[in-house]
């Protein structure tokens, strides 16, 4: 007989700033075998999925669950029941750097929970070993069933060993999701979000805001994908400030994004970036359907 399908969701929840989104990005990253667009569903925001012949994790994010925003507590504290309830295994992820014990509330939850809880101990790399081992043994004390893991995600210490720790709490189950669902579709955007992303880095003010990023096209072959990126913004002058002087400013943008997109889609990449001015598109139903912002 066969090994066991199993499958299931991990729900990654964690204070802001601690790391999380570099942790997901390098344990969907490492082993993109398979991932989908980021969708909002009704319970989950999925980030990733990653499928082998005899597992499927995905990956889902709640976003806003530990907001420091007192008011919202009880708000915050409701939404963090439903999550809970929905995760087949929690990835709470924490770092050497805050309060252990932030969130008073938010740990006591997790020491009621059935499923399997991994904590995970991130930016060891900035921090000493003795502190690791309290910090290990704090969590391990108030979480007696979890798994508890050290990590740097920057670092990409000790990634395979949380990966392991998943892959053994899933439940035994059939995929959730169509295993090929692997599509250019899905790549598309993960592209467009890595270039949005670079966008941020380098323009200040409004410019970040005023900009969408379109894949026109995404052409696979065997060695490298290629992609055509249009970036629309909304004057003329964005459009100047965007492509700087010379075309320098575009160029940055551009090879930062391609190199960021090389080590997340594990190939070459070749990327060529045009700048068109659309005034209307933030209002425009039409194109914000397009891009995807109205369903």
């Amino acid at each position: 007989m066969g090994k066991q399908h199993k499958a299931g969701f991990v729900n990654i929840i964690g204070n802001p700033n601690v790391g999380k989104s570099t942790l997901m990005n390098a344990l969907v990253g490492e082993k993109l075998s398979i991932v989908t667009a980021k969708a909002q569903t009704t319970r989950h925001r999925i980030m990733g999925i990653v499928n082998s012949e005899d597992f499927q994790i995905v990956y889902s994010d709640t976003p806003g669950i530990l907001k420091p925003n007192y008011r919202l507590q009880q708000n915050m504290l409701d939404f963090v029941d439903t999550a809970i309830g929905d995760a087949d295994v929690i990835l709470y992820v924490t770092d050497t750097v805050e309060k252990a014990d932030k969130n008073e509330e938010y740990i006591s939850k997790l020491q009621r929970i059935d499923c399997p809880v991994i904590v995970v101990i991130n930016k060891i790399d900035i921090s000493t070993q003795d502190k690791v081992m309290e910090l290990m043994k704090w969590w391990q004390d108030k979480l007696p069933e979890a798994t508890v893991l050290p990590a740097s995600a920057a670092e990409k210490f000790n990634l395979d060993n949380i990966f392991d720790n998943i892959v053994k709490a899933l439940p035994v189950a059939p995929a959730w999701y169509d295993k090929d669902v692997f599509t250019v579709q899905n790549l598309r955007f993960f592209a467009s979000e890595i270039l949005r992303e670079k966008i941020f880095l380098n323009y200040s003010d409004e410019i970040p805001y005023s900009v969408q990023v379109e894949i026109e096209q995404f052409k696979e072959s065997p060695d490298r994908y290629e992609i055509q990126a249009i970036i629309y913004v909304m004057r003329e002058s964005q459009k100047g400030i965007i492509i700087g002087k010379g075309g320098s400013a575009l160029k940055k943008t551009g090879t930062e994004a391609r190199i960021e997109m090389e080590d997340f889609f594990q190939k070459k990449v070749y990327l060529s970036t045009f700048v068109k001015v659309d005034p209307d598109w933030r209002e425009n139903r039409k194109e914000l359907k397009r891009f995807g912002y109205e369903f």
